[in-house]
């Protein structure tokens, strides 16, 4: 196929899908980024179920022939968006939050890229604002689609067009849409970050930041620390702030290993940051002396690791599973001290998703999981075991959305109801 036409397939290609529909499914909700509007995995949603029945919530529909890849969807307009390798195309495709059936499909991106680890599909999370769609491909390949059609509007290359690196496993990264600005991490010398016009992908800045860092596998988040809106990377050598125009801030060098997945976590001036491979996690503080601002680290512990899963700060606690391996358990954890409040017996390793005072875990081996988030014990309200299982490790993570649970397995999808 010639990618350069960038056609939108529909379902009357053959795209494999199945469903089983509910009718009295919970009408569609938004959920339009990677971990959502503030990037945190905290969603606002009410009237879910406080625990799950014996084998699980209800199945609502399930979908197959998604494509390789560990891309978690995202949602708006009564459709769902995401990622994966169909063959010798890496695409993006959209479908129906109802039924799971496709409504279409764009090989828009490059040739799946088979040279990179674990290159069973894409890794990155279609932001949507509008009738656009951003989504970045594992070779670099940025692009925005329509988001009815799936119709390109433009392309950009991290590699091509930024002199970025290509990171051992491929760019991971979600991007971030701030006003008209589009933000991905090339890692680049002289475009660590770049700053597009959404609509255009015209180039509006691109950051030099002291340091040789390349990208690594972390998504942008943006926020107000020391009183100055900034946008917080995490990228090989340490976390670093950069300023609306694209001027460098700030940087903490640790913990680095090159292999920074983790989206970091701000609160109150406050940013943690952590990764595996016994590195660990920091929590550093931003303040500002007349013009200029800095970072001072508050606490750093080796043991505080998280591979891939993600962290979230609920209340004056942080929760994710930490350490790597066959070591790795959930755990909570004091946000201002680094202080364990308590450790789960079980082994445990995977994703997590927050909602109306339950986390929605997903072990990397495939279970689902309810458990409360609370400071004083770790009280588990339900697993199951998703059926379809491919094998790989589960590392699309639970995203929770009118209502609905959805948990991605490679080529398969999965929708629950979550309704109480």
């Amino acid at each position: 196929m010639d990618r350069r036409k960038f056609l939108a397939i529909g379902v009357a290609t053959g795209a494999a899908w199945a469903f089983e529909r509910d009718a009295t499914a919970a009408a569609p909700a938004e959920w339009t980024e990677w971990r959502g509007p503030k990037r945190d995995a905290v969603s606002a949603e009410t009237g879910l179920q406080k625990e799950w029945k014996t084998g699980g919530p209800t199945m609502l529909w399930k979908a197959s022939g998604l494509g390789g890849g560990y891309s978690t969807p995202s949602f708006s307009q009564g459709m769902l968006f995401g990622m994966g390798y169909r063959g010798e195309d890496e695409v993006v495709w959209a479908r129906d939050v109802e039924t799971g059936a496709q409504k279409w499909v764009t090989p828009a991106i490059a040739t799946a890229n088979r040279g990179v680890g674990y290159a069973e599909g894409s890794r990155s999370t279609p932001t949507v604002v509008g009738d656009r769609l951003y989504s970045l491909g594992v070779s670099g390949d940025l692009v925005c689609l329509d988001t009815q059609t799936g119709r390109l509007h433009w392309r950009k290359n991290l590699i091509t067009d930024f002199g970025g690196r290509l990171p051992n496993w491929g760019f991971t990264e979600s991007p971030l849409v701030d006003g008209d600005k589009v933000l991905v991490t090339p890692g680049g010398r002289g475009s660590l970050i770049v700053a597009l016009n959404r609509m255009t992908g015209e180039t509006i800045w691109q950051s030099n930041v002291p340091g040789n860092d390349q990208a690594s596998y972390s998504s942008i988040v943006i926020g107000t620390l020391a009183g100055r809106r900034q946008y917080v990377q995490f990228v090989t050598g340490g976390v670093v702030g950069i300023g609306m125009g694209g001027e460098f801030l700030w940087r903490h060098n640790r913990p680095q290993n090159g292999i920074q997945i983790t989206t970091p976590v701000l609160h109150n001036d406050h940013v943690f940051v952590t990764t595996a491979y016994d590195k660990g996690g920091a929590l550093v503080k931003v303040t500002a002396d007349g013009g200029a601002i800095s970072a001072q680290e508050v606490y750093f512990s080796q043991e505080m690791q998280n591979h891939h899963g993600g962290v979230i700060r609920i209340g004056e606690n942080i929760y994710y599973a930490e350490g790597h391996r066959g070591s790795t358990s959930l755990v909570c954890r004091e946000f201002l001290t680094g202080k364990l409040v308590w450790r789960s017996e079980e082994r445990l390793k995977g994703s997590l998703f927050f909602a109306e005072g339950n986390f929605y875990f997903r072990n990397e081996r495939g279970e689902a999981m309810l458990f409360e988030a609370n400071p004083a014990a770790f009280v588990v309200k339900g697993r199951f075991d998703p059926p379809d299982r491919s094998g790989k490790n589960a590392w699309a993570h639970p995203v929770v959305v009118g209502g609905r649970l959805y948990l991605r397995d490679q080529d398969w999808l999965h929708c629950y109801d979550v309704r109480a």
